[in-house]
């Protein structure tokens, strides 16, 4: 059984940069596709971004597309979501997601993350 915990959230400005970090126990993060996906106050969850499990594709919303870099580290068992350029849209609460498949893109992940707070003030 795998579990992620979420970490790195936080209250920035606009035009701030925040690092997220998802660290993976009792299995290690290079057997995953991971995920990183959003919820706002009020809206339903929406996928962020997401990379393969050999790390070798990713995908994001088109959102923030440009501002958004997701990735693994095999050697810290830990996946990241490097997030630049802050926007106050993209307040939420931001949950790290695995899956066992090679690759699983915007689908539906077996293992979930209780999520961290961020918060981007105008």
């Amino acid at each position: 059984q795998v579990q992620l915990v979420e970490s790195g959230g936080g209250l920035v400005q606009a035009g701030d940069s925040l690092r997220l970090s998802c660290a993976v126990s009792g299995r290690t993060v290079s057997l995953y596709s991971m995920a990183w996906f959003r919820q706002a106050p009020g809206r339903e969850r929406e996928f962020v971004a997401s990379i393969s499990r050999s790390a070798y594709n990713t995908d994001y919303q088109d959102s923030v597309k440009g501002r958004f870099t997701i990735s693994k580290d095999n050697t810290k068992n830990t996946m990241y979501l490097q997030m630049n350029s802050l926007k106050p849209e993209d307040t939420a609460v931001y949950t790290c997601a695995a899956d066992s498949a090679s690759w699983v893109g915007r689908s539906l992940y077996d293992y979930w993350g209780q999520g961290t707070q961020v918060t981007v003030s105008s």
